[in-house]
């Protein structure tokens, strides 16, 4: 049974925010794929609806446990996370150029996806551990780059992936400088990474694949790939700008149908949003995603305890950052990455992540006074 007391603390407003966000993702993905003329109509809108009524459950069976049991096991589902990691290279599903799939039976998802909860719990972990000390130390962080950086983001790169790779690498910079990593050792390591910076990217560069390549050159230089890359960013500018101030309206957006702007669905959701609903739209949109990130932030300066404030942190960093570069992505401010929308892209395994990430979250905003040691 769950105490009643935790009930009553029940953030009922992120729920419905996420909810919300959700059911504004199935509406985009629908009008995105909808039939034009004698096309046929694609079930994308109702398997993310079949999606979101698992993630839901997931959400409440994981807001039924207390954090703490996940902060007491984060090494040993640290450790199959990393195993499931090697098996996607190993026995994977490739597709689009990339081996990110395993199947189980007749679900197939990305371990990549969920990694990266098991790597926000690992690290809030061996964060909290350092209580009382000084910052962290440099053989701390030289532990820390090797266990919890370098061998998720060579396996992750292989993949390749690295929208995904990013997104850690950002998580990690910004936990530890949360945690009072020292000065001199950021300052230190920034050097080191300068000076490898040549060696390190060659490594890397050579490991991505052509249109991953061609999604940075592009970045550079809008009209290096203006039939490919290029042509994805040119068209979601197109679709942002076409909705104007208060946008064409629901169902009347023409670059999601007629197929002229690519994984409408997906990476580019926003872009079609935006031509239908406009400037004001958006703006609505983007305070129900601001409203998470306090929620975040706010459960992170409430929590109980270090590992809640870790895990609140961890959790509403990933959420920032997946959100500002897709938009960035739209925009054409940010790479191409393959970073879809928090909670609105198309994608079950994306989606049902989202779900147990915010679900932590919400764990972590319940249990968040003294009564519940």
């Amino acid at each position: 049974m769950i105490d009643r007391r935790l009930l009553d603390n029940f953030d009922w407003g992120l729920l419905l925010m996420m909810v919300a966000l959700a059911l504004i993702g199935v509406m985009t993905i629908y009008s995105a794929t909808r039939p034009v003329l004698d096309a046929a109509q694609k079930s994308y809108y109702m398997r993310q609806l079949y999606w979101i009524a698992l993630s839901l459950v997931a959400f409440l069976l994981l807001v039924s446990l207390d954090y703490k049991l996940f902060i007491r096991y984060a090494y040993v589902i640290y450790a199959l996370g990393i195993i499931l990691l090697v098996l996607v290279l190993v026995i994977g599903r490739k597709g689009m150029g990339a081996q990110r799939w395993l199947n189980l039976w007749i679900v197939s998802f990305q371990p990549s996806e969920f990694f990266k909860l098991l790597f926000i719990v690992t690290l809030s972990r061996y964060l909290s551990y350092n209580k009382g000390r000084a910052g962290l130390g440099l053989k701390i962080m030289i532990k820390m780059v090797i266990l919890f950086l370098i061998i998720p983001l060579v396996l992750i790169l292989k993949q390749p992936d690295l929208g995904t790779a990013l997104i850690l690498f950002f998580i990690f910079i910004a936990m530890i400088l949360a945690a009072g990593a020292k000065r001199k050792i950021i300052l230190t390591l920034l050097i080191v990474s300068l000076i490898s910076l040549p060696f390190a990217g060659k490594y890397v560069w050579s490991g991505l694949k052509d249109y991953q390549k061609q999604r940075i050159l592009t970045f550079i230089d809008p009209q290096a790939d203006p039939q490919g890359v290029g042509y994805h960013i040119n068209q979601s500018k197109v679709s942002i700008g076409s909705g104007g101030f208060s946008g064409k309206g629901y169902l009347e957006g023409t670059q999601g149908p007629y197929r002229f702007l690519p994984e409408n669905h997906t990476d580019f959701i926003f872009s079609i949003f935006a031509e239908e609903w406009g400037f004001l739209g958006s703006l609505v949109l983007f305070f129900m995603y601001f409203f998470i990130i306090w929620r975040g932030f706010d459960t992170a300066e409430k929590a109980r305890d270090r590992e809640g404030c870790f895990l609140a942190l961890g959790i509403t960093y990933m959420f920032s950052f997946y959100f500002f570069v897709n938009v960035g992505m739209t925009l054409g401010i940010m790479p191409v990455v393959g970073a879809p929308l928090p909670l609105m892209s198309y994608g079950g395994t994306a989606l049902l992540s989202n779900f147990l990430a915010l679900g932590i979250l919400e764990n972590v905003r319940m249990r968040r006074f003294a009564l519940y040691y």
